[in-house]
């Protein structure tokens, strides 16, 4: 009978933290789910520049200095473009910047690819990319099927003219998911670090920020994670920012740093386990 107690203590334990600790986690892509070292990041930049000084004719010897300092204050350079009044098709911009970049320097990551499907979370993609990007990005690390979603720019940026998303895909929070007001006008872009970015995408995914966590490439974006309320990550760093609960120098050390997040499954095998040894214990 000491046996018989002690499995009803362990299945009272397990009742009592049913309320998993984490349920959702939510990830930025780009520098975080790959390396800065791809280069895509530099590629990046770089075209931003080139469709500054071809496409909106800015003086070239500002071009690198005016990129820097617009996404400084606007969280991204595009923002801070609109917001400065220059007019460009948002599409046609993501083309040009996305669609030059050296994606084959991206290779299927199996490690990752097994990490994420292991964890019990929903899980949850949220960048400021747009969709096209996210798809290949994601496509080519081999992780397409391993988030319920993916938050991004067309998601934080409804059309004026509401337009639901007729394309078939189910892997976008579409347009017409989305539950924030479309822009009062093309020049205002929400995008993260704003925590009108962040607590748009907490209504979205419609999310608990205290359980859930998230994992970033930018200080910025952890200070307005935290903020926000969430559990913060950042990744490809060794030492801790302010606002961020741990430090990942990458994220294939997520299991050593963050085992809490397999907790939830544990005890759900404990618990699928424990009904029938205490059985087994009643009618001996």
């Amino acid at each position: 009978m000491l046996l018989l107690g002690s499995l009803q203590r362990d299945m009272e334990r397990i009742t009592c933290s049913n309320g998993a600790k984490y349920e959702c986690l939510l990830f930025d892509m780009d520098d975080t789910l790959y390396p800065m070292s791809t280069g895509l990041n530099l590629a990046c930049r770089k075209n931003i520049q080139d469709y500054m000084l071809h496409h909106l004719q800015i003086e070239e010897s500002l071009v690198p200095k005016m990129c820097l300092e617009l996404y400084k204050e606007y969280g991204t350079t595009m923002a801070g473009l609109k917001a400065f009044g220059y007019e460009f098709d948002n599409d046609e911009f993501h083309a040009y910047v996305h669609g030059r970049l050296p994606y084959d320097t991206l290779k299927p990551d199996p490690l990752l690819r097994n990490l994420l499907l292991s964890m019990p979370q929903r899980k949850i993609i949220f960048t400021n990319a747009d969709k096209v990007h996210a798809a290949q990005v994601l496509s080519r690390l081999g992780l397409e099927d391993c988030f319920e979603g993916v938050i991004c720019f067309e998601t934080l940026n409804p059309p004026i003219e509401s337009e639901s998303n007729d394309d078939g895909e189910q892997v976008f929070f579409s347009d017409s998911e989305s539950d924030i007001d479309p822009p009062k006008s093309r020049t205002n872009i929400v995008c993260k670090p704003s925590l009108e970015a962040m607590e748009a995408a907490i209504r979205i995914a419609n999310i608990d920020p205290k359980k859930t966590v998230f994992f970033d490439d930018s200080v910025r974006n952890i200070a307005s994670g935290k903020a926000a309320g969430l559990h913060t990550v950042i990744v490809g760093s060794s030492t801790l920012v302010p606002g961020a609960d741990v430090a990942l120098s990458s994220i294939h050390n997520i299991k050593e740093a963050l085992p809490d997040i397999w907790e939830a499954k544990e005890e759900e095998q404990l618990e699928s386990v424990l009904p029938s040894a205490v059985e087994a214990v009643v009618l001996a």
